[in-house]
């Protein structure tokens, strides 16, 4: 299974773009696009480096908080010493 969390664009150029997420950037194509894309918009990026979907900021944003909830209380389970 695979989960694609919402990546920012913070730079556009050659029908590539720099993404970030979570504080890392990444470098995607634009190929599977069909749409434009434009600094600040938000994009779901396939394993191999593609983006296949431009997402509305409100969805990204709801999305990207609760993966960021999820990641914390995974955080706080391993230092409790819990398993989840």
């Amino acid at each position: 299974m695979c989960l694609a969390a919402p990546s920012r664009v913070i730079e556009v150029h050659d029908g590539m773009a720099l993404t970030e997420c979570f504080g890392q950037t990444r470098e995607v194509s634009l190929l599977l696009l069909d749409e434009e894309v434009a600094v600040g918009d938000y994009l779901l990026i396939q394993a191999g480096g593609f983006a296949f979907e431009r997402i509305e900021p409100e969805r990204a944003q709801e999305a990207l908080a609760l993966m960021a909830e999820l990641m914390d209380q995974g955080a706080d389970a391993r230092r409790w010493g819990e398993t989840t």
